[in-house]
């Protein structure tokens, strides 16, 4: 069974701890703030800590040529400071900005549904998407990540983006395109934290023997 580093133990690394048996792993480390455990012997580590914490825990993993899976989001202005550590250090890491595997089917719905649509001058687009008070980011990186793939599938008109925070909601995505004719929703609903954690789980699982930086839809899609 492989050795597992839980970085960050908040309720998504407690989670990833919990689960983490299921997934062929042993938990050796559960690093935190007020908890400074050694990496060693580590063969893979999964990180979900807070945004600003990210560059940090990536600067003390990458030398140790541990693969990485960060689940944290919020960070993705720093993307290209992380990859450079990672190629200079011949480590491997797996980001995205949400490690369900619905979400991850759900944004290749949402591209072809904006391929399909990109020449239909009459619909307009509306992107939205809300979650629990704490969340640190809004809109959410998965809200930004759908509508990047909408315009990359083509789509160049105006989508109107918007979030809200409020309670404990898990998340909800929601792509619609509007006409006078008719209306097209697509949504995707969490129910729990439980879908990203197994998600970075099943990507750890796979970065073990890689190298680079990649994405979770590779995870799942390959290329």
């Amino acid at each position: 069974m492989p050795n597992l580093a839980v970085v960050g133990y908040g309720k998504m690394g407690k989670l990833i701890d919990q689960l983490a048996p299921e997934y062929g792993f042993t938990v050796t480390a559960r690093v935190d703030v007020d908890r400074p455990e050694s990496l060693d012997g580590a063969e893979v580590a999964v990180e979900f800590s807070v945004p600003s914490a990210v560059v940090s825990n990536v600067a003390k993993v990458a030398p140790l040529r541990i693969p990485m899976v960060v689940g944290t989001t919020g960070w993705l202005e720093h993307l290209g400071e992380v990859k450079a550590m990672v190629d200079k250090n011949d480590s491997a890491l797996v980001w995205s900005p949400n490690f369900s595997v619905g979400v991850a089917v759900f944004t290749r719905l949402v591209a072809e549904a904006a391929r399909l649509l990109k020449n239909e001058k009459e619909y307009s687009a509306w992107a939205w998407e809300i979650h629990h008070m704490t969340k640190k980011d809004a809109p959410s990186g998965t809200l930004l990540k759908l509508v990047e793939q909408m315009k990359a599938a083509g789509y160049e008109r105006t989508i109107d983006t918007s979030s809200n925070r409020a309670g404990a909601h898990p998340g909800t995505h929601e792509i619609g395109f509007d006409s006078a004719a008719d209306t097209i929703t697509l949504r995707h609903t969490a129910r729990s934290r439980e879908g990203f954690a197994r998600g970075a789980l099943k990507a750890a699982q796979w970065i073990i023997g890689r190298k680079g930086c990649h994405e979770f839809s590779e995870v799942l899609f390959g290329g």
